[in-house]
């Protein structure tokens, strides 16, 4: 029997059949394998093209990966699959639709910025709990290379970066959703409004970001009446260094403290100290490879039981920030327990 989804307050939404995450995948480039989760990851190349002509396809090639690994994980083929939501930080999402046209699973394609996995993930499990797909995926990814080409400038160009620039990680997550399985499920799904305190720096995208981490995570916790301390650990996608410290006192001006709850998945990628990325990690493959490995590893030997999981996006374009415009931020929670 499929029960109704609930909503609380005006953004979260209750999934009542245990929308579950069956299968994952993860794979990073050289950088991310040389970071202090390096062993937690699927796979890996030590080739930035990961043997395609192109950055661009390279990232096609991440997205391939990462679901075929999740598949064969849930000992699944591409024709168990109802439907596969995807996105990326490329034009028109060309990481996605060319990495996974050949699969031939119903796909819809999503664009959050930065905040993709957690958009993805909650789409599938909203769908998969509502008893209209039986099985869904959600990939997200992202390439240093493709990024800085598309929204900075070619690597050849050789441009000095700033302190408050964070690396575009290289790497893909998927996971594979299924109701009521005895896996890690979804429980709840809070979705994000636009934010936007009028930042314009394109190389500060944590100070972007920050103000919708704290707008959706006040809406969750006030709709579901819980506390940071109910958690065992809160996870953003991508604030880094700049954007972290501006969550922590937006949050603590509110009466709200999570600094003994929290941790960013763009400060634990890298090692800051041995690698050169200025301010941390960001790029959609920084929360997905993440969550798709470390994260899931955690639950497995129950040292997670109930977390949330906030992926952050700076929905920006080149032609936005070349016409002067802000830089708007979304984010977007999942609740996954055991």
């Amino acid at each position: 029997m499929i029960f109704l989804a609930k909503r609380l307050g005006k953004r979260t939404i209750i999934l009542e059949n245990r929308p579950s995450i069956i299968g994952y995948g993860s794979v990073v480039g050289k950088m991310e394998r040389e970071g202090p989760l390096g062993d937690e990851f699927d796979a890996f190349d030590e080739d930035s093209r990961f043997g395609e002509e192109s950055f661009e396809k390279a990232e096609s090639r991440l997205q391939k990966i990462a679901v075929e690994t999740a598949l064969r994980k849930a000992k699944l083929n591409e024709n168990d699959i109802d439907c596969i939501f995807a996105g990326d930080l490329l034009n028109q999402c060309i990481g996605s639709s060319f990495g996974l046209r050949n699969m031939k699973i119903p796909f819809v394609g999503l664009y959050g910025a930065c905040s993709t996995m957690t958009l993805s993930l909650s789409m599938a499990s909203i769908m998969v709990d509502s008893g209209a797909l039986k099985r869904a995926v959600a990939v997200t990814s992202s390439h240093f290379c493709s990024a800085e080409r598309q929204y900075r400038f070619p690597l050849e160009y050789g441009s000095v970066r700033t302190p408050t620039a964070q690396w575009t990680v290289t790497g893909s997550g998927a996971a594979i959703i299924e109701n009521g399985n005895d896996k890690p499920y979804i429980n709840a799904v809070t979705i994000g409004t636009i934010e936007d305190l009028g930042v314009t720096d394109a190389n500060n995208m944590g100070a972007a970001m920050a103000p919708s981490a704290y707008s959706t995570l006040k809406a969750y916790l006030e709709d579901t009446k819980t506390m940071p301390e109910d958690y065992d650990i809160i996870y953003t996608g991508d604030l880094g260094e700049v954007g972290t410290d501006l969550l922590y006192k937006l949050c603590e001006e509110d009466g709200i403290d999570i600094r003994c709850r929290h941790s960013d998945c763009g400060l634990i990628i890298y090692d800051r100290d041995a690698q050169d990325v200025h301010a941390g990690g960001s790029g959609c493959g920084c929360s997905a490879s993440i969550l798709n490995s470390f994260v899931m590893h955690r639950f497995e030997d129950k040292s997670f039981k109930n977390i949330l999981f906030m992926s952050t996006g700076a929905l920006l374009s080149p032609t936005s920030t070349m016409q002067g415009e802000s830089i708007p931020g979304i984010s977007h929670l999942v609740n996954i327990r055991i």
